[in-house]
């Protein structure tokens, strides 16, 4: 098992600040939150160095650019899965999509589905051996074959080497 001892301090440092600040981010900065979210910080920084790959690198342009895309690509979907459930008669086509990924079976694929079920609309809920990725999406007249290719370009650009990443 790896250990936290071949990462740099400065390194840790950096992830538990980061964790600190998702946590701020989502619970608030009220002063009774605060041991709860350090303690948080410490566990998911311990975490991270045993389940992120030695390798993985992030690539702050890259994080910029695909939280720049993915921020309001994600308003507009929630904005229209909201207006599809208030309408009389929703304009649904409902059904799944078959996409076969370019990234490697492991951490970055399992990201990337993770962040791509983030997204209203579309859900992934199998991987085949191949890489072929099983969407399920409310609307199949969306050209979600080329949403799905660029969202995972853009993840990969979030990665140093980008889709080398297993």
């Amino acid at each position: 098992m790896k250990t936290a001892g071949r990462i740099p301090p400065l390194a840790l440092l950096t992830r538990a600040l980061g964790f600190l600040v998702l946590w701020l981010i989502l619970i608030g900065t009220a002063p009774g939150d605060l041991p709860v979210g350090l303690v948080a910080a410490v566990a998911a920084t311990w975490t991270s160095t045993v389940l992120w790959p030695e390798s993985g690198r992030l690539s702050a342009p890259g994080l910029i650019r695909f939280l720049l895309r993915f921020i309001p690509q994600s308003v507009v979907a929630g904005l229209d899965v909201a207006r599809r459930a208030f309408a009389r008669r929703p304009a649904l086509s409902p059904g799944f999509v078959t996409y076969r990924t370019s990234l490697p079976p492991g951490m970055a694929r399992s990201a990337s589905c993770a962040v791509m079920s983030l997204q209203p609309g579309k859900l992934p809920v199998a991987v085949d051996a191949d890489g072929t990725l099983h969407i399920h999406c409310l609307d199949l007249r969306e050209p979600v074959g080329e949403q799905i290719a660029a969202d995972e370009a853009a993840f990969c650009d979030t990665l140093r080497n980008g889709a080398d990443h297993g």
